[in-house]
């Protein structure tokens, strides 16, 4: 499917890079060692989205969908046990609004942002699969979530998201720390440079711990590793959580290999490092700009600071394999979605999961399905399920108007990100997981007593739009780590510090336990995320041996 699916993108116009033959050409990315990534520059994503942007406003255009922009769902019409519509709220009118349908399919992204700092942008939230999770739909294997190595730190505590740096700049860039730890505060309080640092003084871990893969190691183990040193205390920003990402090798190699190109055999210093800039800047330019203007840093002159972030998440609704839910007509595609993924993520398969589902699985299922209510006709709004759900909406919304409380939303998601962070992040063990239980539902019991929300219900309103989503937040939050705690195995983006081999070449790494926990983990709401159930699917594995890879 993957060559339909380059194809379709091809069709739509995403500019892929091409090879001096016009091929398309392809590079390395994380977690293997050959180049077997499509991309386009620097902003692989970006082109992508618009190119499924232009496709989907040509039929807008034609009349075959209509848009209904700037409006957010609030909760699903379940009819005789179907997917019959939902209300959503019109964001700028405050209205409330009834949407009826044959079949609903969700598409909403992931819920990355309960970790309040990601690179997810900030109105990406979980409203909408947390809301049908609560309607009857299962939702599979939480914990799973991607932290991605390269993204800019975080520089202070008003902060409001993270910003991603493409996974390519690993194919070039050398991640390091210093060796020693006074060069680590002389670097901090602005006594020393990264560029003054000598090859002898730095410390290349991934490289030194991953002989095979080096740089290009997976996402969580980059990450982790990352987290290893600033934990340490290698950190060299004033947080002390960034490490450097640093093109100094790759511009000499590529200056060098240009001027034996123009055939220049004895080229000055001077001369490779301007051909070798030339390069990176045609590989990488835009990124480079965009860090420069977020750091105010020169990342051809000075090594980049980067540091991992939430940014993807491998977990989400349960799906058959027709991509519908536990509830009859109600389907659920993309990240917002469990499925393809399993535990970790390797850079551009998201690409798979977003276009296949609905390009190449959705358009052929979703058809079956309405075949047999080819002669319901329209659905009607004015039912008792339609007034009840939006009843259960318009209550909602009162509450957070009406309370009189003292703490803005953000002071509740803050609190709750920070509780996932440190004990639900890129490493996890039993004792931190029970504590963020506790705590996550404390804050919610005091986000429901005490939130404020400022504004009026009948308007533009963004901080009543972000009401709703952490409440949201607050109970997904304790069921991702109930799921956390329930998995007590390392498997990739999940990484359990009790379970890690104790010796031998793999020593310090992720150990899984395929005997116990082969299996999706798909909860069943029951009123409260403690009370949720476990379903167990197990996996079968017949076409591919299941064993565990070794990046050193």
């Amino acid at each position: 499917m993957s060559g339909n699916i380059i194809d379709q993108c091809v069709a739509q116009g995403v500019p892929f890079a091409r090879d001096y033959g016009g091929l398309l050409d392809n590079r390395s990315f994380g977690g293997v060692l050959v180049s077997r990534t499509f991309y386009a520059k620097g902003q692989t994503g970006q082109q992508l989205l618009l190119g499924a942007y232009a496709a989907m406003n040509r039929q807008i255009a034609r009349g075959k969908i209509t848009m209904h922009n700037r409006h957010e769902m609030l909760d699903v019409v379940k009819v005789d046990g179907k997917a019959r519509g939902i209300i959503a709220r019109n964001l700028i009118t405050g209205e409330i609004e009834r949407h009826s349908a044959h079949a609903v399919v969700i598409a909403t992204g992931g819920y990355g942002n309960v970790y309040f700092l990601s690179t997810n942008a900030m109105g990406s939230n979980a409203t909408a699969a947390w809301k049908i999770h609560k309607k009857g739909a299962f939702f599979a294997n939480p914990c799973y979530t991607q932290i991605h190595p390269t993204c800019i730190p975080r520089s202070g505590d008003y902060q409001s998201k993270l910003t991603l740096m493409s996974e390519s700049l690993r194919n070039d860039g050398r991640i390091w720390v210093p060796k020693n730890m006074e060069d680590v505060m002389a670097i901090r309080e602005g006594r020393k440079k990264p560029t003054d640092l000598s090859e002898e003084e730095r410390d290349y871990y991934l490289e030194r711990r991953y002989p095979a893969f080096g740089n290009l190691v997976p996402r969580d183990v980059a990450s982790r590793a990352a987290k290893e040193r600033c934990d340490a205390g290698y950190g060299v920003n004033a947080t002390g959580e960034a490490v450097y990402l640093d093109f100094k090798t790759a511009i000499n190699r590529y200056g060098t290999e240009q001027a034996l190109l123009h055939g220049d055999h004895n080229p000055s210093a001077a001369k490779i490092i301007k051909l070798g800039e030339q390069v990176i800047e045609e590989k990488y330019g835009n990124l480079f700009q965009m860090y420069e203007k977020i750091v105010d840093e020169n990342p051809y002159k000075t090594p980049m600071m980067i540091y991992p972030a939430t940014h993807y998440t491998m977990g989400g609704v349960w799906v058959d394999y027709n991509l519908m839910t536990t509830v009859d007509g109600l389907y659920c595609i993309g990240e917002a979605n469990f499925s393809d993924h399993g535990a970790n993520r390797l850079g551009a398969s998201a690409l798979m999961q977003g276009l296949a589902d609905g390009y190449f699985v959705l358009p052929y299922t979703i058809g079956d399905y309405l075949s047999d209510d080819i002669r319901t006709g329209e659905i009607a709004t004015d039912s008792a399920e339609f007034d009840q759900a939006e009843k259960e909406v318009k209550e909602r919304l009162d509450f957070f108007i009406n309370n009189k409380g003292t703490h803005s939303v953000d002071y509740f998601h803050k609190r709750l990100g920070k509780v996932m962070w440190d004990k639900v992040g890129m490493a996890r063990n039993e004792k931190q997981l029970k504590e963020a239980i506790v705590e996550i539902k404390e804050i919610r019991d005091e986000f429901w007593k005490n939130v404020k929300v400022p504004g009026s219900l009948n308007a533009f309103n963004q901080e009543l739009e972000k009401a709703g989503r952490v409440a949201d937040f607050l109970e997904l939050g304790e069921l991702f780590a109930k799921d956390a705690l329930n998995r007590n195995e390392s498997c990739g983006g999940h990484f359990r510090e009790e379970s890690v081999e104790l010796d031998g070449p793999q020593k310090g790494e992720a150990k899984r336990n395929d005997k116990d926990y082969a299996y999706v983990a798909a909860w069943e709401y029951k009123g409260e995320p403690s009370e949720a159930v476990l379903h167990k699917e197990e996996l079968e594995f017949k076409d591919i041996e299941l064993k565990t890879r070794s990046y050193k």
